[in-house]
């Protein structure tokens, strides 16, 4: 009897200790200590839990043996995951094989549209918003347009990618009946490719997710380079000792511990960009405006239309945005102020650094900063950049392991975690190797405008014009106005141009800079 009672009371301990984390966890996520403030866009949203995880900053509880059920394996006592709802629920199927949804909806916890608008604003206004400045370099006052254009364009996708998630029911009501960006490509491709579509997208995320990781590599290196360029050291060599630092990303296991500095890096970006905007207005008096033209570089603008579309991906994560809105109604005006913001604040901070500095403009714009200041705000860059590394890495480890390792029958490969749910050396191994990869590819391109543009011209434009317009027109096409149908099908043939255009020419110039390199 005593033994029970004991049992009893231990249980009650362990419960109570368990909400109160969770409910600690919760405050830090509505206060913005999000896991996906890493605002890059990284598009690196991923579908499904990650787009949950990594941009809502949801509650990150403590998942508790007796509350799971329905026949799924219990999770050991004090292992922290993130979760899309409090309730600790994890994805899991019924003893029938239905998907428990109602069980995992209920409990949830809901934004408001100002949260929503966080973490668009997050992804829209990140750290790549640096190289804005070169775009105007190559692309004048065409460049200025572009970004306006690019803003409207990212805004008016991202609502019909949301309303690829809705058909009509029998009484003409709008029904919710996809979750996922993955869901809405296989539902075009179906009944004939019915997978095809969300492998498409799987292999954009991968790409985009690890073109990501290799910029905030090359960044890192160009930074601490030009900041101290006295040291006998490289900016190869400062790209290995970065990775060196990053090497322990190979084993995260959630992103609880990185979600904590995700609000102290936004806050450290936007000093960042006060402090640039403010020395530009210091020198107002030389701005070179006769150095803005209307005449384009035919070889680089198109480089620099991948950098600008890169700076606005977020429709990866936007259908779990909606989905987790208190009020789905408030997106269309969410969409609409947050690209505002970003289209004002972009255009700003691009003109008025390229003024100053006119056609010395550099790759990252704070390279242009003397070098009393430079070495302090790249030295605070390079620990942004060092600190959201995690975020797209481990999303892309999650979608690569969920891929091949871990879909059951249709894995090409053996599940990478054993029985008690440790990930296997090999495993952690194959890790490892991507850090290292991602440190390789920095290595041997280290030019961030170039890929910066090459990634947007390839993903980003596919993720963000080309896909949305073309789901659209397939799913929708008999309950569309002509003008939605006009609007789609320019954006589709507008799109392929640029993607094609910028992919090439971003390409050529990496070729063409590599070999400059070796002949060095």
């Amino acid at each position: 009897m005593a033994m029970l009672i004991k049992s009893k009371l231990s249980n009650v301990a362990t419960s109570v200790s368990n909400k109160s984390q969770a409910k600690v966890s919760g405050v830090f996520a509505r206060m913005g200590f999000q896991a996906a403030t890493d605002e890059e866009a990284v598009g690196f949203a991923q579908c499904d839990d990650l787009d949950y995880e990594h941009r809502q900053g949801l509650q990150m509880d403590i998942l508790k043996p007796e509350e799971v059920s329905g026949g799924a394996e219990p999770v050991d006592e004090g292992d922290s995951h993130y979760q899309r709802d409090g309730a600790g629920l994890p994805p899991s199927s019924s003893k029938d094989g239905e998907p428990c949804m109602e069980l995992a909806a209920q409990g949830k916890p809901k934004i408001t549209a100002w949260e929503a608008g966080w973490n668009v604003t997050n992804a829209i206004q990140g750290m790549f918003v640096l190289g804005l400045p070169y775009a105007i370099l190559h692309g004048g006052y065409l460049g200025l347009f572009l970004i306006i254009f690019a803003a409207v364009v990212c805004c008016y996708t991202g609502k019909i990618l949301i309303a690829c998630l809705y058909e009509e029911n029998e009484d003409g009501q709008l029904v919710r009946v996809r979750d996922s960006y993955v869901d809405i490509a296989n539902a075009c491709c179906a009944p004939r490719f019915p997978k095809l579509g969300g492998r498409v997208v799987n292999v954009a995320q991968i790409i985009e997710l690890i073109m990501t990781c290799v910029l905030y590599v090359v960044v890192s290196g160009n930074l601490m380079y030009n900041s101290f360029p006295n040291l006998p050291i490289s900016q190869k060599s400062w790209s290995i000792l970065a990775t060196a630092v990053l090497l322990p990303c190979a084993f995260l296991k959630n992103l609880k511990a990185v979600s904590k500095f995700s609000l102290l890096c936004t806050l450290a970006h936007f000093v960042i960009n006060i402090l640039v905007i403010a020395y530009c207005l210091s020198r107002a008096r030389d701005w070179a405006w006769d150095k803005v033209k209307f005449y384009i570089d035919v070889k680089k603008f198109p480089i620099s239309i991948g950098i600008i579309v890169f700076s606005y991906t977020s429709q990866i994560f936007l259908p779990s945005l909606e989905g987790n809105m208190k009020s789905p109604k408030e997106f269309h005006s969410m969409m609409n102020w947050t690209h505002i913001a970003a289209c004002i604040l972009k255009g700003l901070f691009a003109l008025v650094a390229f003024l100053t500095w006119a056609d010395e403009t550099k790759e990252v714009i704070t390279d242009n900063l003397p070098s009393t200041i430079r070495a302090v705000v790249n030295i605070f860059l390079v620990a942004k950049a060092l600190l959201s590394y995690p975020l797209p890495f481990f999303a892309a480890v999650e979608v690569l392991e969920k891929s091949f390792f871990q879909e059951g029958r249709i894995a090409m490969f053996t599940n990478c975690y054993g029985a008690d749910g440790k990930i296997k050396s090999w495993g952690l191994a194959l890790r490892c190797v991507l850090v290292v990869l991602t440190l390789l590819m920095a290595m041997y391109i280290p030019h961030f405008a170039l890929l910066m543009g090459l990634t947007g011209s390839l993903t980003g434009a596919g993720l963000c014009f080309l896909l949305p317009s073309l789901f659209h027109l397939k799913l929708l096409w008999r309950q569309l106005q002509w003008h939605h149908v006009f609007f789609d099908v320019s954006i589709f043939v507008i799109g392929s141009i640029c993607s094609v255009s910028g992919f090439i020419h971003s390409l050529e110039g990496l070729i063409e800079a590599y070999d400059t390199n070796a002949s060095d």
